[in-house]
């Protein structure tokens, strides 16, 4: 059964930290010209994907380990088209798995919006 406070509060959580990861984007003086709106926006749409991801998981596993793990594979659609730089690819997922552990940290111990019937 879906917590829809959980569901809710991880989404907003993962537009939160989209937001954060497109303006990192877009600081950098070196991509600013090959970042298109759509790649910023795309950026955004992954990260509250992966909120939301968080949100609907009832995986059983410490809160911890299910957004380290989420954040990971929440990750996966945002490096394939940076696979040929090696750096970005691998930034791509420790910030995934960063942003997975902050939005499960919130949404879990903060707001204490678990899903229902996992692991303490």
């Amino acid at each position: 059964m879906l917590n829809s406070k959980r569901v809710i509060i991880a989404t907003i959580l993962g537009i939160i930290f989209g937001l954060v990861c497109m303006f990192m984007a877009k600081s950098n003086p070196d991509a600013t010209e090959a970042l298109a709106p759509s790649i910023l926006w795309s950026i955004v749409a992954g990260r509250a994907l992966m909120g939301f991801m968080i949100g609907i998981s009832a995986l059983k596993m410490n809160w911890w380990l299910h957004g380290i793990v989420l954040g990971l594979i929440g990750s996966i659609p945002m490096a394939i088209p940076v696979i040929d730089n090696i750096p970005i690819f691998i930034g791509t997922f420790v910030m995934g798995m960063i942003y997975g552990f902050l939005i499960e940290l919130i949404t879990s111990v903060a707001f204490k919006a678990k899903p229902v019937g996992t692991l303490k």
